[in-house]
């Protein structure tokens, strides 16, 4: 039974394995996670006022109470859009809501990538992790990033971004906080942001049931059900199963989102993907509640493939991202 890609690069191979093993050793029986062992392992990048690949960055705090703060990637080079003004992508990282930031390495590489490629700013957001900070923490500071951005003038920022076209992204981890943000969103007035998109990669959903694809693909890179479980035991409320809402948005006693005001989705899935069928699950369930939904399959892609430019698929996400915006854009 084939459960891994057979031509990756030997450098994705390499690394694949490598933060495998750092999830496997850091994260304790009780629930906790080994922080500064994992330092080791979760190689760091600094801001950059001066351009790296046409890309400057900066940090920016909101809440130094609760570490708030995001990443902003703003792409140097000029744009060709009609539009006055570079839309503005926030960006929700993965790690199973109890990894890594907007300066682990792997993530500034890929939101400069995003800002450069996509000609958008990039609000990388870190939000607290997990189990220090269980649901709805890591919900609340992504929130609070949109409101932030709605209020608050930024020097280069500001007059530069046009708010009115705003997308939130986000990878396993950091698409269902999407999803999640967009309904909290939903109920929320803002002065200047709209949301009009979410780009939902490879979203981290689960349940109670486990589906074909948890069970076929049970070595498939990164993603199996021992790790998913511990992930999910640390992020929800303790005592809480694999069906609360906060992981199972699809049940019936889960928000009701057929009546809300909720962004255009693209949904983004691979084939070498553990979660796969809870991801194509939230697309049926996105069109079945009326909602403008677009599913993007790439049967040859594990999960985080997008990170590497290396795979082909990678290059192939990105134009179908670029598309989405600009069918949206219009």
């Amino acid at each position: 039974m084939e459960q891994w890609p057979s031509d990756l690069p030997w450098k994705v191979n390499l690394f694949i394995y490598a933060l495998s093993f750092a999830v496997d050793i850091t994260r304790r029986a009780d629930g906790s996670v080994n922080r500064r062992l994992m330092s080791f392992f979760d190689r760091q990048s600094s801001p950059s006022n001066k351009p790296i690949n046409g890309v400057k960055s900066t940090d920016i705090t909101i809440d130094k109470s609760r570490d708030l703060w995001f990443r902003l990637f703003t792409p140097t080079a000029g744009t060709t859009s009609n539009h006055t003004g570079l839309p503005v992508i926030f960006f929700f990282h993965g790690g199973g809501f109890a990894y890594l930031s907007p300066s682990s390495k792997p993530y500034d590489d890929f939101c400069r990538r995003l800002a450069r490629e996509l000609s958008a700013f990039v609000i990388s957001v870190n939000y607290r992790l997990a189990p220090e900070h269980r649901y709805p923490a890591q919900i609340e500071d992504c929130f609070d990033t949109l409101r932030f951005i709605d209020t608050t003038e930024i020097e280069g920022f500001s007059s530069n971004a046009d708010l009115k076209r705003c997308f939130m992204a986000g990878d396993s981890a950091g698409g269902n906080l999407v999803h999640h943000v967009a309904v909290k969103a939903s109920g929320n007035e803002f002065n200047q942001v709209n949301l009009i998109g979410n780009i939902a990669i490879q979203p981290f959903f689960g349940g109670e049931e486990r589906t074909e694809s948890e069970l076929r693909l049970t070595k498939a890179p990164f993603v199996n059900t021992e790790r998913t479980d511990w992930m999910w035991k640390a992020f929800l409320p303790e005592g809480s199963n694999r069906d609360h809402p906060a992981a199972n948005v699809m049940r019936a006693d889960s928000v009701d989102i057929t009546g809300i005001k909720f962004p255009a989705t693209m949904v983004v899935v691979g084939g070498f993907d553990a979660l796969v069928d809870w991801q194509r699950r939230y697309y049926d369930w996105l069109k079945k509640n009326g909602k403008e939904s677009y599913l993007i399959e790439y049967e040859n892609s594990f999960h985080t493939f997008y990170a590497y430019p290396e795979v082909s698929e990678s290059s192939l996400f990105i134009t179908e991202v670029k598309n989405f915006m600009q069918k949206l854009n219009l």
